[in-house]
């Protein structure tokens, strides 16, 4: 039924964010509640960290590696072709005993002006970094996701891209990423721990034929795909950025 809400009620902000920082695991987030606070679940650039291993999947560095959550189980790289360019691959890896398997390779669009570091709202670039992958919804029914899913006519969108291409569907299915965010909410919350500045409301989405404004997009059946995939169980995360900054 449309307008469903899979999501409990939270209280206010601030208790949310000093409840979630005082239970987070320092061996799942190593460094949860440094730099860009606990709600991006991002290790942020530059925090002294112990050298980490070689990265067992290709194209990810070292300090990349690093970043991942310990227990992440399911890793889906976004791999952009430059920095200043709108064109990805996507490809999931989930660990299974025998190690990691790599999915199909998937085309994708991130930001029309590319990447950046320190996403600003506006700036039309996706931001770089690892981010968990915690919510889900859309404007069509629960695909079978293991996500907590809203459904809702509010996930509607039109208007055109970029590219002069129809939006209409784009938000059919999206994730979150947990960029700015605050997890265990529908995707359509706009609370933004860092501030409105740093942007928000980065999602994984249903690819229209061009550039984003910061998300990044996937065909229909990826994202769908994509959706029935995911396990909180397995903590998923994004590793996106363009391919030179994930080498590193």
């Amino acid at each position: 039924m449309a307008g469903q809400r899979l999501f409990a009620t939270a209280g206010a902000n601030d208790d949310i964010v000093r409840a979630v920082a005082g239970h987070l695991d320092p061996d799942e987030f190593p460094s949860a509640s440094a730099g860009d606070g606990p709600m991006t679940m991002r290790t942020p650039r530059g925090t002294p960290r112990p050298a980490a291993p070689a990265a067992p999947l290709p194209g990810l560095g070292p300090r990349t590696w690093g970043e991942v959550p310990r227990r992440s189980r399911q890793v889906l790289v976004v791999a952009g072709r430059d920095r200043n360019a709108p064109v990805s691959t996507a490809v999931l890896y989930e660990h299974t005993g025998a190690g990691w398997r790599a999915g199909p390779s998937r085309p994708a669009h991130n930001a029309l002006n590319g990447w950046t570091g320190h996403h600003r709202e506006g700036d039309l670039r996706s931001p770089i970094g690892v981010y968990t992958l915690t919510d889900a919804g859309g404007r069509l029914p629960d695909p079978g996701t293991r996500l907590p899913y809203d459904w809702s006519a509010d996930f509607s969108v039109g208007g055109t891209g970029f590219a002069g291409e129809p939006l209409a569907g784009s938000f059919d299915y999206v994730v979150a990423i947990d960029y700015n965010r605050r997890p265990g909410t529908s995707p359509l919350d706009r609370t933004r721990p860092l501030g409105p500045e740093r942007g928000g409301g980065i999602w994984l989405h249903i690819d229209h034929g061009g550039p984003t404004r910061g998300c990044v997009s996937l065909g229909a059946d990826a994202m769908k795909e994509l959706l029935r995939a995911l396990d909180p169980d397995h903590r998923p995360v994004v590793v996106m950025g363009d391919a030179a900054s994930l080498e590193r």
